[in-house]
């Protein structure tokens, strides 16, 4: 339902023992080599396809995705849901007259949607549809969990809705930031493991004081958080390629390392003081 250019990979499930869930996803984009991390938890979740992400971690696409989990996309799932109930027909006439070409085996998706250099089988498009109208799903979650119905599938009748019946599916991307303690691989910067124990010391600290009841520390942290959130749409600085060329540079002060090597100062003739991270107010 969310296609963001990252391909899932890897699934991590935290159960309590009173029933609290969380979940950790990642995927991986190959060409560029990033990867982004969605985070799920059972508090507060309404829906498993409106808007059920605690977080999207990551460098953000700089073009709308296509977003099916989004809010604003209910009328996009509600209108795809009426085309596979129609039949593979219509949905298949339909997409065929939105290129604008004849009879043909595969459909070319325009050049600004979120699937480059791809193509759709028409003819297993057609299969897909009529399989899941034969399940006849009642909503969108039963949708996606048709045998065969995949990412290809959803996003041509998603360019259906979107464009016959102004249904929006696209939308900018959820994705944050989560840079700060880099990549075990180097990218984009090594991970600073005095940073990393800095951060895990504070977590361990708060949390082990909020189970006696003190509980300052983690709405300290909760508040930083928000107030984060707050300033990312206001504050103006420096480009982000110059802020990560400034942490690779400054990698080896902080312990910089990856499965492989450890950072190092690009003169070692003139070594800077190795700096004790802390964060403010701990």
């Amino acid at each position: 339902a969310v296609q963001d250019g990252f391909q899932l990979y890897l699934h991590g499930f935290v159960v309590s023992a009173d029933g609290r869930w969380a979940v950790v996803q990642q995927g991986m984009q190959a060409r560029g080599r990033y990867a982004r991390r969605y985070h799920w938890l059972s508090e507060g979740l309404r829906s498993f396809v409106d808007d059920p992400h605690a977080a999207v971690e990551g460098a953000p696409r700089q073009q709308p995705i296509r977003n099916l989990a989004d809010a604003r996309a209910r009328d996009a799932r509600a209108d795809m849901l009426q085309w596979v109930h129609a039949g593979p027909d219509r949905a298949t006439d339909a997409l065929r007259e939105l290129q604008g070409a004849p009879h043909a085996t595969h459909l070319r998706l325009p050049a600004d949607h979120a699937v480059h250099a791809r193509h759709i089988d028409e003819r297993r498009f057609h299969a897909t549809l009529a399989a899941a109208a034969k399940a006849d799903p009642a909503d969108f979650e039963a949708l996606l969990l048709t045998p065969g119905l995949g990412a290809r599938t959803l996003e041509a009748l998603a360019l259906v809705s979107e464009v016959i019946h102004g249904a929006p599916s696209r939308f900018s991307d959820p994705a944050r930031f989560a840079l700060a303690h880099g990549g075990k691989d180097g990218h984009p910067f090594p991970v600073p493991t005095r940073v990393y124990d800095a951060t895990l010391r504070v977590m361990r600290d708060a949390v082990q004081a909020a189970r006696l009841g003190q509980d300052d520390k983690l709405a300290a942290i909760k508040a930083l958080d928000t107030e984060a959130r707050r300033l990312e749409g206001v504050v103006a600085g420096q480009g982000v390629q110059a802020w990560l060329d400034g942490e690779r540079r400054r990698s080896w002060r902080y312990g910089g390392r990856t499965v492989t090597w450890w950072a190092q100062p690009a003169s070692p003739s003139r070594p800077a003081p190795t700096p004790q991270p802390r964060l403010p107010g701990f």
